[in-house]
């Protein structure tokens, strides 16, 4: 993939309010969203960059020739929707970050997104992360004081108290990958916040998750060759900003479509294919012979099935209905194994 359709990909997304962005690892993220109509502020470098008051991305243009898009679609607890993302890669050996272990000063943060934020002190906390650098930054003077006395420390330690300060001051989260970097600037989810994480940008820091050293959740369809440094999450047709059920969008599931067709997984979209053609001849579920051979597959068949459903029920069609929600019955009923996935990554719990 040259160089200007990866920009070109990042770079109108980015000009979308409705695409949410990720970076981090298998529980660490740093989530960049927005709200329709909010005001953008300054950056540094207008390249592939957006900021907000609550939070900003950025992606690093010399490694676009290296990224590699995979576009996929994860199966939602709920029967009636579904998730879609579009990875953004890196061979393994490249996408490799420091894999600090324990909390490190990392001196000002020069490289800042937003005008206005360079300058503060930035901290890796020491995740031991493949693929992303997890920081903090602050210009707290009591913040500071107990990093630096703890510098060199797990977070987790029994009795080590940066973690109680991290979250009591809120300081700015900074996820750096081998793409870019994404900046967290409202508070951490937690009792300063009813316990959810804030609407907008937000973080999540799952040390059970990160335990299991994975990159990503083992329903996400990505080589093994290749690590994901970046999502960006385009509009969902059945699901709003806040996770909430919304009427099928026509548009929005198009948009996808194309995208997973240019760079999904080849066999899942030629399932997806089947499923469609054998709707189009009214065909019975049981003469469907198709193979499926991996859990991407019989996903990829589930949730064709459901945006065929969503797309009748919103052209008000009764027959068509009656025809998907019998191949509903022998494909994606509670008797089939279960192999869905959260929403959105790390919208499970802070």
């Amino acid at each position: 993939m040259t160089t200007s359709s990866i920009g070109e990909l990042i770079g109108s997304h980015l000009e979308h309010w409705q695409t949410g962005w990720s970076m981090g690892a298998f529980g660490a993220l740093a989530e960049f969203h927005q709200d329709e109509c909010e005001p953008v502020v300054s950056v540094q470098s207008d390249h592939l960059a957006r900021a907000t008051a609550r939070g900003a991305i950025r992606f690093d243009p010399d490694v676009l020739a290296a990224l590699k898009p995979i576009a996929y679609e994860t199966l939602s607890p709920k029967p009636h929707r579904w998730s879609h993302a579009v990875a953004l890669c890196l061979p393994a050996e490249e996408a490799t970050c420091a894999g600090r272990s324990v909390l490190t000063e990392l001196g000002p943060d020069t490289a800042g997104i937003a005008v206005g934020n360079q300058g503060d002190v930035l901290f890796d906390m020491g995740l031991s992360l493949r693929q992303c650098d997890f920081c903090i930054r602050t210009s707290n003077r009591e913040l500071l004081d107990v990093l630096r006395t703890h510098e060199g420390r797990s977070l987790f330690d029994p009795g080590n108290p940066a973690m109680a300060a991290i979250l009591k001051t809120h300081p700015h989260r900074v996820a750096i990958t081998k793409a870019g970097r994404t900046e967290v600037f409202q508070k951490i989810g937690g009792p300063d916040t009813g316990g959810v994480s804030p609407a907008g940008p937000h973080t999540h820091v799952l040390p059970k998750l990160m335990r299991s050293g994975r990159t990503h959740t083992a329903n996400t369809p990505i080589p093994p060759n290749l690590v994901p440094v970046a999502f960006l999450h385009p509009a969902n047709p059945v699901m709003g900003p806040l996770g909430e059920d919304k009427p099928f969008d026509i548009g929005q599931h198009e948009h996808f479509q194309a995208l997973l067709a240019a760079y999904g997984d080849p066999s899942i979209w030629k399932v997806k294919e089947g499923v469609l053609e054998a709707l189009r001849q009214l065909k019975d579920p049981a003469g469907f012979t198709t193979e499926l051979s991996n859990r991407f597959q019989r996903a990829g068949l589930r949730i064709a099935l459901r945006q065929q459903f969503r797309m009748a029920e919103s052209a008000k069609d009764k027959q068509r209905l009656a025809l998907i929600e019998g191949w509903r019955k022998v494909f994606d009923s509670t008797r089939v194994p279960d192999e869905t996935d959260d929403e959105a990554p790390g919208h499970d719990a802070d």
